[in-house]
């Protein structure tokens, strides 16, 4: 008896199945065909103009425990985007040779600081976009002060250069053939356009998934990405003990045609410690130490 009522359960669960591929079958079969929106054709220049790039990628995933809990410390939490970028501005510092790029002349160019180009999402009459915004001196910059210009630049899009540019002259810069595809031209070897969108770049993926996991992106004009990925909660052996603990999941990519393996590693390690260490929000922060020796200024502005 109850093989019989397991299988008419079973013949029920399939006939509904059915129906319900039937209405699929008989729905109407209709397609929406509207412009392409403006602020997508500027995403996909963007994405082409990084197609001469040679990428090194490192998968890295690092212990965040001690920053989750400072970050949370405060009312309203400060940014784990600024923590990292603050981080990774820092590592760059210290090693500048992992976001150099060559100019007009093919010569080699390297900052002495370090400006980070972000993305914010922002409301936009053609949708949610993201907008990229830079913050510049981001090496010698609080993480609170980070914080609250990214979420002053998502209350008012308008308080970011790329916003104001993508209101006032996006949609019309777009529409003119070529126009696009120049700019970023002029802005992968101009030292000039440079100082005005950045060297380093870092892209939060993660918050539009849930738990861990790596994000890969298309590569921009930056010879240095950052791409924040998932956490997710994770053993980790602390002193010996098994302990559970906050992980992110990071993707580092580097130039190849700029930097060497060598120095890659060397800066991902210094990277991965400032991370982990919190060092940028703690008090040991003030003065971090470069390889050479020369003090330089941790959280001061």
């Amino acid at each position: 008896m109850g093989a019989l009522s397991g299988a008419s359960g079973g013949q029920a669960s399939v006939t509904r199945r059915c129906q319900t591929l039937v209405v699929a079958v008989e729905r109407p079969r209709r397609a929406e065909v509207r412009p392409f929106p403006s602020n997508r054709r500027l995403v996909t220049a963007a994405m082409r103009a990084g197609r001469s790039k040679m990428p090194m990628y490192g998968l890295v995933d690092v212990d965040i425990t001690t920053a989750n809990r400072l970050l949370a410390g405060h009312d309203p939490p400060w940014s784990l985007t600024a923590f990292v970028v603050a981080s990774v501005a820092r590592a760059a510092a210290a090693y500048p040779g992992v976001h150099a790029y060559r100019n007009w002349r093919g010569q080699l160019v390297t900052h002495r600081h370090v400006d980070v180009g972000t993305m914010v999402e922002i409301a936009t009459p053609q949708g949610p976009f993201a907008i990229p915004h830079l913050l510049r001196d981001a090496d010698i910059r609080e993480v609170p002060d980070l914080t609250a210009e990214l979420r002053r630049v998502k209350r008012d899009p308008s308080a970011s250069s790329s916003g104001r540019w993508l209101e006032r002259a996006g949609p019309a810069a777009t529409r003119i053939p070529g126009v696009i595809p120049a700019m970023y031209a002029v802005m992968a070897r101009s030292v000039a356009a440079r100082q005005r969108i950045g060297t380093v770049a870092v892209t939060a993926v993660g918050m539009f998934a849930g738990g861990g996991g790596f994000g890969i992106t298309s590569l921009s004009l930056m010879s240095l990405e950052v791409i924040v990925g998932g956490m997710s909660q994770r053993p980790r052996v602390i002193d010996g003990r098994v302990t559970v603990r906050d992980v992110l999941d990071l993707t580092v990519a580097i130039d190849h045609n700029v930097v060497d393996g060598a120095p890659a590693a060397r800066f991902a390690a210094e990277f991965r410690e400032l991370l982990e260490s919190a060092a940028v929000i703690s008090p040991s922060s003030v003065a971090l130490q470069t390889p050479g020796g020369e003090s330089t200024p941790g959280n001061g502005a």
